[in-house]
């Protein structure tokens, strides 16, 4: 009842077309209630009476009524059915807006195309019942109980003969209904799963071709959609044979009708037009009866697909505004990293207690081996995660306690795998700043050495860059990652080997560009660059979690330790091995 009240609200809004749509099924229900009695003295008239223009005046009373009854509920369908593609529409834009609330921490758990499979394939489960159920109670209601107080007035005898057939039903339901709703769960899990491979194909077809590793996916696919497979073959013979049995109890039920209602007839008790009414009658009740089975079993699977959703809906974003939280104010650029602490896993700690401070205006590199923290540092600064202990604060001000969107408006961020959108690179620049014109946007892309490139496209810069920008280059990509942080115009900047896909030419452009930028603004860099950290204001090296030193460049390199190590390491590969370098070493 939980999932069935929360997917109750989507349905409020819409309560006005759900009203009128349900008088018209209200009237549509009760002329279909209308039209055995109407058989019945049409049948009587024939068989009885034999009065030809009676029998025609009858003939178009019940033509009316079938008139009626179809546009009753012709107007009925269109207003809920109308109402459904709505809520769900509702619904996808509804889930959509939550997920950007979630923190990066959701999407790092859970597998992109269990995610999309989510959205899409539970959705689809959800919608075939969103008003299918109060229609089909309401509709089925009336026809059931109406059905049955008209025909206890015509024969009770016969009415019992019916209603045996109800606690058949309710037990095929419930029992059947049960086992649909957990396979509908696990079919829906496992499609999740032949989702996410399908995703991770898609993205990574270049190192599937490079391994040679075709027939290995071919393999994991296929065996995800087996698996799948097996749980819906579960499921269609359920349903295969739930179905039939329905009607076999019907068409029993129906038999035994005619054949105990044909004796009355002979005997002379009823007549040949109550017996036909009453076979109607018998029909239009065991319609519900059935549709009641069926919707059950339906709103069992939806259920096993809901759970799914609301799991998602019901997640709360770890990172979020605090109550009362003011916006913050313009950032002059003073930071200070306090006593900080921050693990993925409770048992790993990844920052064990960093301490230091960052003036205005100044770069700061970070360097130091793999595993030592560099990219959660990044993340934390950038909010993307909030720390387990300890905290940061910009300008004297935690910026825990202020409204996240105010921070991120006045930091930029060129990370280490660029993602461009699948629009224009027009576009893609434009996306840090909408209301930009065409000549910031040029400006823009001159700072970052892209304008000329970008001009040499069939379109300029109105070229496609493709799915995450697959046309360009991976040099072509971070330039116009930079270029779209240069437009943004921050206060604060953060880079992730900003450089590290550029040639040695383009980098000493875009490094005189960046220079540009970052005058007067902190920043932040993950140093790989040689260059980067000979001009770095201070170098923070870390290494497990800890700041083991900090300093300038010839100040780091004449106290002999970690970052002598690791620069006169990186140094001589340049030199000698190059091929060997790793570029994560530092």
């Amino acid at each position: 009842m939980k999932y069935v009240r929360q997917l109750a609200r989507f349905l409020h809004p819409y309560r006005t077309m759900l009203f009128w749509g349900s008088i018209l099924l209200i009237l549509a229900s009760a002329t279909n209630l209308a039209i055995p009695l109407f058989v019945k003295q049409l049948v009587d008239v024939v068989m009885v009476k034999k009065d030809v223009e009676l029998l025609n005046d009858m003939a178009w009373i019940i033509a009316l009524l079938f008139l009626s009854q179809m546009l009753f509920s012709t107007a009925h369908n269109y207003l809920y059915d109308i109402t459904e593609k709505r809520v769900t529409t509702d619904f996808r834009k509804r889930i959509f807006r939550h997920i950007h609330k979630l923190s990066m921490s959701f999407f790092v758990k859970r597998r992109t195309g269990e995610i999309m499979s989510r959205m899409t394939n539970d959705i689809s489960t959800i919608e075939g019942v969103i008003t299918d159920l109060p229609a089909t109670v309401l509709q089925q209601s009336i026809r059931l109980f109406g059905g049955i107080i008209i025909i206890i007035y015509m024969n009770w005898k016969l009415t019992f003969m019916i209603l045996v057939l109800a606690p058949i039903l309710v037990l095929f339901a419930r029992y059947y209904g049960k086992r649909l709703r957990a396979l509908s769960t696990e079919i829906q899990d496992k499609l999740s799963n032949s989702t996410t491979i399908l995703e991770e194909n898609l993205s990574g077809m270049a190192v599937v071709k490079s391994f040679v590793k075709q027939k290995l996916e071919i393999d994991r696919f296929e065996a995800a959609v087996e698996d799948s497979f097996e749980s819906a073959k579960k499921r269609v013979k359920i349903s295969a044979f739930f179905g039939p049995s329905i009607g076999f109890i019907a068409f029993i039920t129906a038999l035994v009708l005619l054949w105990y209602g044909g004796h009355q007839v002979i005997a002379g008790n009823i007549s040949p037009g109550e017996l036909i009414a009453f076979i109607l009658y018998a029909t239009i009740i065991a319609g519900p009866m059935g549709s009641f089975a069926r919707l059950y079993t339906r709103i069992q699977e939806a259920l096993g697909a809901s759970q799914r959703i609301f799991d998602i809906l019901n997640t709360e974003g770890e990172v979020k505004d605090i109550p009362g939280a003011q916006p913050m104010p313009a950032i002059v650029g003073k930071v200070e990293v306090k006593n900080l602490h921050f693990h993925y896993r409770p048992d790993q700690e990844v920052l064990k207690g960093l301490n230091f401070t960052a003036e205005p205006g100044e770069m700061v590199a970070l360097v130091g081996p793999s595993g030592a923290g560099k990219t959660t540092l990044i993340n934390l600064l950038h909010r993307f995660y909030d720390p387990v202990e300890g905290e940061i604060c910009v300008d004297g001000i935690p910026i825990h306690t202020v409204q996240l969107s105010s921070y991120l408006q006045q930091v930029a961020l060129v990370p280490q795998e660029t993602l461009l959108f699948g629009g224009t690179i027009e576009e893609n620049i434009r996306y840090a700043k909408p209301e930009a014109s065409e000549e910031e946007i040029v400006e823009a892309a001159k700072s970052a050495n892209a304008d000329a490139f970008i001009r040499a496209c069939p379109d300029g810069y109105r070229t496609i860059v493709g799915e995450k920008g697959i046309r360009l280059s991976a040099g072509q990509r971070q330039r116009i990652a930079i270029a779209r942080a240069i437009l943004k115009n921050p206060h604060m900047l953060i880079l992730d080997e900003a450089t590290s896909a550029l040639d040695n030419e383009s980098e000493k452009l875009i490094q005189e560009a960046l220079e540009r930028l970052m005058k007067g603004k902190t920043s932040f860099v993950i140093a790989h660059r040689l260059s980067t950290i000979h001009n770095a204001d201070r170098i923070i090296v870390l290494e497990h979690g800890q700041v083991v030193e900090m300093g300038r460049h010839q100040e780091l390199m004449d106290k002999e330790g970690l970052y002598h190590y690791l620069y006169t390491l990186k140094s001589y590969q340049l030199e000698h091995e190059p091929e060997a370098l790793d570029e994560a070493d530092l």
